[in-house]
């Protein structure tokens, strides 16, 4: 039962349209639709929502709010509207911070209090929210993880959160950080490591004297990255450096004393005379680290600064076979310049990960300062942009006098947000993608975020790297990643003497020097002492307090969602899964940004048909993010990225499909109505780690309304097998095979035995696959879903029915 809920807005804005439709089914039923109310604090800031349109000039941040509030001012209203109509329910307007900064700079308490017959009662303070990266407040010594919206609504309406009781792998941590090595090269070298011993699903804790050098900005930079490495969350407790930074983020201090005393008398201090007992142990030496990137596909693919470039030439052949020469370029129209395999589009300082971190964000300020006194450029065909997590930021770079030389360089304030690191990286220049797209080149993006998947930050840009602020601003310089930063130039002084990486990165001294300088206590208090007010624009926004919200029918933001035709009246309606078809083939690492974009809308897909057929020009599409308040847009999404592969289909790329309805080749949304249509039920089958990365319940919400009934899979990442689990979808385990030992071809016949007569947690089920030869083959599977509360959410068909259901019985029905 945690003790609060966060959200952000593209996962907070369903989670909402979901209790909205709730209270509808209430009414419906002749109920109290107010029995539709958090019971525990949430918090929903609006971080999400704002792209880089525009970039590289002063104006750019008030230019991007302003297109950001006009893109989403329905999305707006429904929250405004929820904030008046929910109690405990709070939201922090746009142009703020991003929720996990937010979360750590201001919301979090440690301990937590609350009034109970008469007395008021001290507990942890922990929390889960609907962005996978919830895990950063573990820096804080705030016990918390991301999850689905659809669990973020069971606990808000005072459902246990139920799990399996989880391994703890301990991070022993020792010495220090050596020269020029960042927080960022650090949790780069953690999730390699944790990803390779495989913790998935399991706690890690961090001990040894590494802490105690170690800053809570660091510890949270850590922590963000737990579901980058697998992990349930990456904790530190509660120490000296706790104390230290809740006084400098002007938190109560009668709150803070609170957290020493309560901390020691319950044993959650920090001793480091007390080594915890731990399922396993590994062990780190920060003196040993290399300066990093990770790259050009998936977080934990770290590759030191002097391997960068020959990394990079290794990986080029697989992402194209048609131009993967790295000495031709290409002249761009209009321009002065060409470009390149391997040049950067995209150098974005962005993303609550390094945000938060003082010391890269000052590192980034003073490398650009020297660079600029050197007399370096950016390269032009470079689109630059700084989004910082809070305010905060922006105060002490403009305090130290270097956000003037970011500004030079291009890295102007574009927005408080997740911006890059999300996808809402904002388009590049027409001329520059049609020269991409013509000579069909690998281009790059550089980015101080905690996500590259495939197709995440920009369509044109397919291979991403993740790497601190300062090397960032250093990429943005070379303007290719086919650079050894560590021996080559970046480029000439006035005086035609070469410049080195070297040569403009600050010492730690000044780095030290500077934060003492510009940072300060009161700047937290000043920036947070408004933050539910929002400027001007928020304030404008005028919504009617209503108990149920007033749907509109032709809006192609917010949709009442289907999920209550009709309420279940027995607790089992589940039913064996009889001649199923494949629907899709998926092989490894399908993550929830294959499986529901939140980038940009393709012109061409059904989503798009679905938003031109209701008067929405392709220049107004916005991003799926946006749109996830409208169910119509979101099943037409889901499976639709440009990157993912059905090997149904041979390996052609894009959400498509054979129907083997008609065996014509068609859109996976399109094969699944004509599926639903003639009431055929459909299953996936995939490889190991379906379903990682962001903690995206449209990822499941989409599999469900297209009408699949399981997905068999060789692994599922955790928060995705909860969110099938919690949409009443059968995530199934292969045992003893796997995916392509069953040679399927797609047009086979699926059956899954055991359902009719109740399930428990991990049943082995019968899944017999009968091929068009007319061979019948059974294999076993493993039900995914571990406790009882996760059996009657399936049986009732989602939490959501469940909870109204339960809600309608406390009432006499």
């Amino acid at each position: 039962m945690p003790a609060r809920v966060l959200m952000q807005d593209f996962t907070g804005v369903p989670a909402i349209v979901d209790l909205a439709a709730m209270r509808d089914a209430m009414k419906k039923q002749l109920r109290d639709p107010l029995k539709i109310n958090p019971l525990i604090p949430v918090d929903l800031v609006i971080d999400h929502s704002v792209q880089v349109d525009y970039y590289g000039a002063a104006d750019s941040f008030a230019k991007n709010v302003k297109m950001e509030v006009q893109r989403n001012i329905e999305r707006y209203k429904f929250l405004k509207w929820g904030q008046a109509a929910f109690n405990n329910f709070k939201v922090v307007p746009p142009g703020t911070g991003i929720c996990h900064q937010v979360n750590l700079e201001y919301l979090a308490n440690v301990i937590w209090t609350k009034q109970e017959n008469g007395a008021t009662i001290a507990y942890p303070d922990t929390v889960v929210g609907t962005d996978s990266h919830t895990t950063m407040i573990n820096g804080l010594a705030v016990l918390g993880w991301g999850v689905g919206g659809i669990e973020a609504e069971a606990a808000m309406l005072g459902q246990p959160l139920s799990m399996i009781l989880p391994e703890v792998i301990g991070v022993k941590l020792t010495g220090t950080l050596q020269g020029i090595i960042t927080a960022t090269d650090l949790v780069l070298t953690i999730t390699q490591m944790l990803r390779k011993k495989n913790v998935v699903g399991k706690f890690v804790e961090f001990y040894g004297n590494g802490l105690d050098s170690m800053s809570i900005a660091d510890r949270a930079t850590i922590s963000n990255m737990s579901p980058e490495f697998g992990a349930t969350c990456g904790f530190f407790p509660v120490d000296s450096e706790t104390i230290k930074y809740l006084n400098f983020t002007a938190r109560d201090p009668n709150k803070v004393k609170l957290v020493e005393e309560y901390s020691k008398l319950q044993h959650l201090w920090r001793d480091p005379e007390i080594i915890p007992e731990y399922t396993d142990i590994l062990e780190l030496d920060l003196s040993t680290l290399e300066t990093s990137l990770a790259g050009p596909r998936r977080p934990q693919d770290r590759t030191n600064l002097l391997n960068a470039a020959n990394s990079f030439r290794e990986q080029l052949p697989s992402f194209t076979t048609e131009n993967n020469n790295l000495n031709i370029r290409y002249p761009v129209a209009n321009t002065d310049f060409t470009i390149g395999n391997g040049d950067i589009m995209i150098a974005a300082i962005t993303s609550c990960t390094n945000t938060s971190n003082p010391n890269v964000m000052i590192t980034a300020g003073l490398v650009a300062k020297k660079a600029v006194e050197l007399g370096l450029i950016k390269k032009p065909w470079v689109k630059t942009s700084l989004a910082p997590g809070s305010q905060v930021v922006t105060e002490y770079l403009e305090r130290s006098g270097l956000q003037k030389y970011l500004d030079i360089l291009g890295f102007n304030l574009v927005g408080y947000g997740c911006t890059t690191c999300i996808g809402n990286s904002g388009p590049l220049k027409e001329e520059i993608e049609q020269t991409i797209t013509t000579n069909k080149l690998v281009v790059v993006s550089i980015l101080s975020g905690n996500r590259n998947f495939e197709g995440r930050i920009h369509p044109f840009t397919i291979a991403s790297y993740l790497a601190s602020p300062p090397l960032v601003v250093a990429y943005a310089l070379a303007g290719t990643i086919d650079i050894n930063l560590e021996q080559e130039k970046l480029g000439e002084d006035q005086y035609g003497k070469g410049v080195y990486l070297n040569d403009i990165w600050p010492s730690q001294e000044e780095i030290k020097k500077t934060i003492e300088a510009s940072l300060t206590s009161q700047m937290f208090k000043d920036k947070y002492s408004q933050v539910f007010i929002g400027d001007q624009e928020w304030q404008n926004i005028k919504v009617v307090k209503t108990d149920t919200y007033l749907w509109d029918a032709q809006s192609t933001y917010i949709n009442n969602p289907p999920y209550f035709p009709e309420l279940p009246s027995a607790a089992n309606h589940l039913q064996d899964i009889e001649l199923a078809r494949i629907l899709a083939i998926f092989g490894h690492s399908v993550t929830t940004d294959h499986i529901s974009p939140a980038g940009s809308i393709s012109a061409t897909g059904p989503a798009a048909k679905y938003l031109i057929e209701h008067g929405i020009a392709p220049n107004d599409f916005n991003s799926y993010g946006s749109r996830r308040g409208n169910h119509e847009v979101m099943m037409r999404g889901t499976f639709s990225n440009n990157r993912i592969k059905n090997m149904i289909c041979g390996g052609v790329e894009g959400g498509v499909t054979i129907n083997q309805l008609n065996n014509q080749l068609m859109s996976i949304y399109d094969a699944a109505m004509d599926y639903k249509f003639h009431r055929v039920p459909l299953v996936i089958f995939a490889g190991r780690e379906y379903g990682c990365g962001s903690s995206r319940d449209w990822a499941a919400k989409g599999t469900n309304l297209l009408g699949v009934k399981a997905v068999i899979a060789e692994s599922f990442e955790r928060i995705h097998r909860s969110n099938l689990v919690g949409m009443g979808v059968l995530p199934l385990l292969l045992i003893n095979c796997s995916v392509q030992d069953l040679q399927l071809k797609g047009t086979e016949y699926i059956t899954i035995k055991g359902l009719n007569n109740g399930i428990k947690p991990y049943n082995q089920l019968n899944c017999i696959i009968k091929r068009q030869s007319g061979i019948i083959d059974t294999i076993s599977v493993v039900l995914q879903a571990f406790t009882d509360n996760e059996i009657n959410y399936i049986q009732h068909g989602s939490i959501m029915h469940l909870v109204v259901k339960n809600l309608k019985d406390a009432n006499g029905q």
